[in-house]
């Protein structure tokens, strides 16, 4: 199975765990999840295999979440995916799909445990 890195490389996290994996003399495949935006269900899937809720894996800094209104629990799943998707910004990272499992790899040194 090849690695997968969903991958923003303005993002330390995201070189980091990148480098941690060809480190190991692996070459990823790398998305550019901002270019190439995963669909509400691809990103459901992936969000679900890492053992996260849809929650957990969007960006709360980010200001899109504050102003499209994402802190309001009475959204839904649907609802927020929609929104990850639309602003695809919104998506946490870095995630890393691996023969060991899929992980949102916050701090960098979980992709070890997956590759």
């Amino acid at each position: 199975m090849t690695v997968v890195l969903w991958h923003n490389p303005r993002c330390r996290t995201s070189r980091e765990v990148l480098a941690l994996i060809e480190g190991r003399g692996i070459t990823p495949t790398i998305r550019f999840y901002l270019e190439d935006v995963p669909g509400v269900v691809e990103l459901a899937e992936v969000i679900g295999r890492a053992g996260l809720s849809v929650r957990d894996a969007i960006r709360r800094k980010e200001p899109a979440f504050a102003a499209r209104g994402l802190s309001d629990p009475a959204l839904s799943d649907a609802d927020l995916l929609e929104a990850m998707v639309a602003d695809p910004i919104l998506i946490e990272r870095p995630f890393v799909i691996a023969p060991g499992g899929v992980r949102l790899c916050r701090p960098a040194a979980l992709v070890v445990d997956i590759l």
